[in-house]
């Protein structure tokens, strides 16, 4: 058994648990937020295949562009993290969620909305935005590498948000302010550690990392955890100050994936050879409990992987309107209230 295991009873029972089965049958064992269902769409009879629809339009889409799967994965989090799983950050219109500054570059609307769309005409008023977005990633990332994690099911869709009561953290934080911010949201530092490994894949705009190269802490120096050839390399990508009307360079968060946008345990053998490009990650080590998680992850994927189908899951349960609250949108771009108009 690994050595972190022992310090969080939960996941070594999710690690005996999936020893020698396949995950989703195994996961399905983990017990699920109260209110959720096991396939609720299929278990109520209201849209036996619903599942089946998103993970056609899924694969559709990423056969074409394997960017869904980290577009995804960050429009899941911007989502869950900030008001709950309640689909809130699809929702379009001035000071919305979705323009506030932290979600500059969402990706994966357009997935969401096709997906909506072809269930609408199949179970109309049935399907969530919020599941579909739940449900989407983990087939996506599925596709990724990544497990195929148990997602429960029967979130309802909730109200607008406004841009200025997005919280999401600066990638710049230290690993103390980090983990402050996920228990905030319900979680711990082993979710903590898991979910920042979603940066084994997809792009981040220099604009988050150029403090690191150039002016670390007001210093006039890179950050001096950072490997000095990845410095060179990324200052060659990234400017130190954009010029008028240039747009903001992207770079990848994982050069070991690339364009390949693959799910692997290589962003925690970066992080421990101080290769991470975010400040965020880098700071795993200076945790005692998140450097642990991260020298256990790279030295074993599956781990890596079961860990992420319990995180994954956990954070697909943070505040979600189930019953008779919130309301299942006709269109995810738009209240219901405002449908039509």
């Amino acid at each position: 058994m690994m050595q972190f295991v022992k310090n969080f009873p939960l996941l070594a029972l999710v690690v005996i648990s999936l020893a020698g089965t396949a995950t989703v049958e195994a996961a399905t064992g983990m017990n699920p937020p109260m209110k959720l269902v096991w396939h609720y769409y299929k278990v109520t009879n209201t849209c036996d295949d619903a599942e089946t629809y998103i993970r056609y339009q899924v694969e559709k889409f990423y056969k074409s562009d394997n960017t869904v799967a980290p577009k995804l994965l960050r429009l899941l989090y911007s989502d869950c993290m900030v008001n709950g799983c309640d689909a809130s950050v699809l929702l379009q219109g001035p000071n919305s969620e979705r323009t506030a500054p932290q979600n500059r570059g969402l990706g994966g609307f357009v997935i969401i909305d096709k997906i909506k769309q072809v269930l609408e005409s199949r179970c109309p008023g049935v399907v969530s935005c919020a599941d579909i977005l739940n449900l989407a990633t983990r087939d996506a990332v599925h596709m990724a590498g990544a497990p195929s994690y148990p997602v429960f099911t029967g979130r309802r869709d909730g109200g607008r948000l406004n841009a200025d009561a997005v919280d999401l953290p600066s990638p710049s934080i230290s690993v103390d302010e980090s983990l402050a911010y996920f228990k905030s949201k319900g979680l711990d530092v082993l979710d903590m550690t898991t979910l920042l490994g979603a940066h084994s894949m997809g792009k981040t705009h220099c604009s988050h990392i150029v403090n690191r190269l150039y002016n670390f802490k007001s210093t006039g120096k890179p950050d001096p955890s950072m490997n000095t050839t990845l410095v060179s390399q990324l200052r060659y990508l990234c400017p130190p100050r954009t010029q008028k009307g240039q747009t903001d360079p992207l770079v990848y968060l994982n050069p070991d994936s690339g364009s390949s946008n693959r799910f692997s345990n290589s962003y925690y053998s970066r992080v421990l050879s101080h290769n991470a490009v975010l400040g965020v990650d880098q700071e795993l080590l200076n945790n005692d409990d998140s450097k642990e998680i991260t020298q256990e992850f790279a030295s074993g994927f599956e781990d890596f992987r079961k860990s992420f189908a319990l995180a994954m899951s956990r954070m697909g349960s943070i505040n979600v309107l189930t019953g008779t609250a919130g309301e299942i949108r006709r269109d995810c771009k738009v209240t219901n209230a405002n449908y039509g108009a």
